[in-house]
């Protein structure tokens, strides 16, 4: 009986634990409610309910009914193109980035107009790409890039004279001034090894040194190297001969 009676109280305790928990967010939520409609209403002008994000959405990203909640927005304030019904940004593909509590805009879910051109015999591929890993974040579409993976006991080059098609920092995207992602042209077959690299190791960018024109002195050296001849040895010179020629003479007719 103890026992139940203890469980009783327990549960009572509990309860009127949540309810009171319950009752304080309420109560948070109606003074935060009210406190941003006396704001709005500082402003003036007419108010329109809008769709916001309720979290950060990533490029790529399908909205989804729980990203989209809608909220009371001065009309004078709000971006062009803001949407106002929820159906309309619902299953659509975003183009760039949306941060939590930013206005859902049409021109978010619109991608580059620029057609991606990928190099016959090429596979079109994209890997992230934090700014320290991509030469500050300057790596930009039409540069050549050499791909290293390394990982926690070795490092090794992945892909070497890789074509850059795009990047984040190259996109519609202004929230970000730095590349997120790469997308880069590569060899079919080497398509799943650069993704098992993305998923399993970090990936370098790194921009091959420019080819140096010859210095004299490599050609001073190149010039001494074509004076020999097949075997390595030098060819021996035409004042030389005649020495030669002279000391075996006199071995011949000793005096």
């Amino acid at each position: 009986m103890k026992a139940n009676k203890s469980l009783v109280i327990g549960g009572a305790c509990a309860l009127c634990c949540a309810l009171c928990v319950a009752l304080y967010l309420f109560g948070v939520q109606g003074q935060v409610e009210e406190a941003r409609a006396e704001a709005l209403a500082r402003y003036g002008g007419e108010q329109i309910e809008v769709c916001v994000a309720k979290r950060d959405l990533a490029p790529g990203e399908v909205v989804d009914e729980s990203a989209v909640t809608t909220k009371l927005w001065v009309a004078d304030l709000l971006p062009e193109g803001a949407i106002t019904d929820p159906q309309r940004i619902v299953g659509q593909r975003l183009g760039s980035s949306v941060y939590k509590g930013e206005v859902l805009c049409a021109r978010r879910t619109e991608s580059s107009n620029e057609a991606l051109s990928v190099p016959a015999g090429k596979a079109a591929i994209s890997v992230p790409a934090q700014a320290v890993q991509a030469v500050g974040g300057s790596v930009e579409p039409g540069m050549t890039v050499d791909v290293y993976a390394t990982g926690a006991s070795s490092t090794s080059q992945l892909v070497q004279g890789a074509l850059v098609l795009a990047t984040s920092a190259s996109s519609d995207d202004t929230s970000s001034s730095s590349a997120a992602w790469i997308t880069l042209a590569v060899a079919p077959e080497r398509v799943q090894e650069v993704v098992a690299a993305a998923q399993n190791l970090s990936l370098y960018f790194v921009l091959p040194a420019a080819s140096a024109p010859p210095s004299s002195s490599d050609a001073g050296a190149e010039s001494s190297e074509s004076s020999k001849d097949d075997k390595g040895f030098e060819p021996t010179s035409v004042t030389q001969r005649p020495a030669l020629n002279s000391a075996a003479s006199e071995q011949e007719n000793p005096s």
